[in-house]
């Protein structure tokens, strides 16, 4: 029997309402080794605490042993330390969260975070080295701090290696940019070689020398990883000026081989969870950015690993309130979201019954769910007066994802109060 795809809403949506009704997502995750949870904003509360949620199940039911996280390594660096106790100077999770101070700080520092690092450090309280949990950012931006970060740890342990004169000449290359992407950008136009040699050179040395930083707190990885931010991030900020579509797949192309080391670094039969906005997550290949020659992390992830090996779950809601900002790098305000698009993937599971819901996708009934539909999308620059045309991203919902959890109505996240940097 064939279903419309509002027949297959009806049909196929599952009551969410309590922590038993994850039971029926938990089984079809089963044996997953990386498990994505998306979300439709990087400013809505129950997007977090709905994937803190699950993600407690699966670290405590399924034995998952890290999560990944779209933001900077270093910033993250913090709360993975602190959440393994590897500080001497014992502080509290919300100034561990401070670490987060680069726009847009509140998609890190937030209070909805701060209860689940909370619960992570527990967590990890009576566990080995080995058995504890942890929570890694695998985004590229900080290019200048990552570079930092290796010169702070060579200075102290390795101060006579060449590993810290590489460091140090990639430093030197980006210092006349005084920390600003945009103007390093500017300058690959004139000097497109650039820093290329730096950071290419700084990331082969480290690599090679990895034996040379083994301890029970991670210094390899950290060395390694923030040397592989920079040489990506040097690679973005190239491309971000002249290639969007470029840009964009340098940057998730780097995310999807931070989760591979971190895996790594764990071990073959480690499973990790990623948090990161339904556009990095979902499939690709099931939107219209394949049109415009963008992949992303889900697409990767599924063409690296074997059928069953990775699971998607998207998020969505209906309308609500959400923490966003008007322009790019402006202060953050809460910003009312209008009801969603007519005729969109959310108008409908809204119209088919205002209650919060998930949805399963499998060979039984993914074919139902492959029409394409707008599937709204919220960034950290948020105008709702452009809902009319734009925040939807044409989707076959049931390809680009293998689970789906609807929130008809959600609310602003709560962030902390952080001195940021702007970003102008």
């Amino acid at each position: 029997m064939n279903y419309t795809l509002e027949e297959a809403v009806k049909k196929y949506a599952l009551p969410f309402e309590s922590d038993t009704d994850f039971t029926p997502l938990l089984d079809a995750i089963g044996d997953a080794k990386i498990v994505l949870l998306g979300e439709a904003s990087h400013g809505t509360s129950e997007f977090y605490t709905v994937r803190a949620k699950l993600s407690k199940m699966l670290i405590e039911q399924k034995g998952f042993s890290a999560l990944a996280v779209e933001g900077d390594w270093p910033a993250a660096q913090r709360v993975n330390r602190h959440i393994k106790g590897y500080e001497e100077a014992q502080k509290t999770t919300t100034e561990v969260l401070k670490a987060f101070n680069r726009w847009p700080t509140w998609m890190w520092a937030n209070e909805e975070i701060a209860d689940f690092v909370d619960w992570l450090k527990m967590h990890n309280g009576n566990k080995t080295t080995n058995q504890k949990v942890g929570f890694y950012g695998i985004d590229m931006y900080s290019l200048w701090e990552s570079i930092e970060e290796i010169i702070r740890y060579l200075t102290e342990s390795n101060p006579t290696g060449v590993d810290l004169e590489l460091a140090h000449k990639a430093f030197s290359c980006f210092e006349p940019f005084n920390g600003l992407p945009e103007h390093y950008a500017i300058s690959t136009a004139h000097f497109p070689q650039a820093c290329i040699d730096e950071v290419s050179n700084l990331l082969s040395s480290i690599r090679s020398h990895k034996d040379h930083y083994k301890d029970e707190r991670e210094a390899n990885l950290n060395l390694k990883m923030n040397a592989l931010v920079a040489k990506h991030a040097e690679e973005y900020y190239r491309a971000m000026l002249q290639d969007n579509a470029r840009s964009w797949n340098i940057r998730d192309e780097h995310m999807a081989e931070a989760i591979h080391e971190v895996r790594n670094h764990y071990g073959d039969g480690s499973k990790i969870i990623v948090w990161e906005h339904n556009t990095h997550i979902g499939d690709a290949r099931a939107t219209t950015m394949q049109e415009d020659g963008m992949l992303n992390v889900g697409q990767l992830l599924r063409e690296h690993y074997q059928q069953g090996e990775v699971y998607a779950v998207g998020f969505g809601t209906h309308r609500g309130t959400v923490i966003a900002a008007n322009k790019w790098g402006v202060p953050f305000e809460k910003i009312a979201v209008p009801p969603a698009r007519q005729h969109s993937w959310e108008d409908l599971l809204h119209n088919t019954s205002a209650a919060d819901k998930l949805f399963i996708f499998n060979e039984d009934n993914r074919q139902y769910f492959s029409p394409w539909i707008g599937h709204r999308a919220i960034g950290v620059v948020y105008n709702p007066e452009f809902e009319a045309y734009g925040n939807y991203v044409p989707t076959q919902i049931g390809n680009r994802y293998d689970a789906f959890i609807y929130i008809d109505k959600t609310k602003a996240l709560k962030p902390l109060e952080v001195e940021e940097t702007m970003i102008t």
